[in-house]
């Protein structure tokens, strides 16, 4: 009985008398990549790497036995040059439509096809006056709706590949690359954030 009460002591003296179920929310902080213009505290190169498909098993192995595990996995040589194929996928562009001027800049430079500005629509009708197609409509469209002309300007999440050309090349920064960080709330009072 005493160390149940020792460890009701030391719970209670980790969480300060609060209660358990009370916790503030994970903080989301935003922070634009720029450093300085056409400068980016990460590597935006284009590069089109060959990508490396996992080793398998021989055919006749792995059709022999069902539970036979197919996908071998990548030796440490392999899972390194893959990794090297990294898009950013931490880094989001973020467009603000109000310093927007339609020049199109970011539509010539864009790589992938993925940006577009057109009238809106439904979407499933808009899917089909992109640059390129959006045919993946498990993934959303990102849209703006807040440009001078009435129009929108809509990006295909699906495509792009977080380069950065699009904030590069916009004469007014409209676009900005910027790297979401998520805080998770500490236990102790004393650990987490100000924020």
């Amino acid at each position: 009985m005493a160390h149940g009460h020792e460890a009701a002591v030391s719970i209670d003296k980790f969480l300060n008398g609060e209660d358990i179920n009370h916790r503030p929310l994970p903080a989301v902080e935003v922070v634009s990549q720029k450093m300085g213009i056409h400068e980016w505290s990460y590597d935006n190169d284009i590069a089109l790497d060959k990508r490396y498909r996992v080793p398998t098993r021989d055919n006749v192995v792995a059709l022999k036995d069902i539970r036979t595990e197919v996908e071998l996995g990548y030796d440490d040589k392999l899972a390194f040059a893959e990794a090297q194929r990294c898009l950013n996928c931490d880094v989001q562009t973020v467009f603000t439509g109000q310093l927007c001027i339609e020049c199109d800049a970011c539509v010539d430079i864009c790589p992938m096809d993925c940006i577009t500005f057109t009238a809106n629509g439904e979407e499933a009708e808009l899917r089909t006056r992109l640059q390129a197609p959006a045919t993946n409509v498990t993934q959303d469209l990102y849209v703006a709706d807040n440009l001078k002309t009435g129009r929108v300007m809509v990006k295909d999440e699906d495509v792009c590949l977080h380069c950065g050309l699009c904030a590069e090349r916009c004469p007014t920064g409209a676009w900005d690359m910027q790297k979401y960080l998520i805080e998770m709330t500490q236990a102790e009072s004393a650990c987490r954030s100000r924020a």
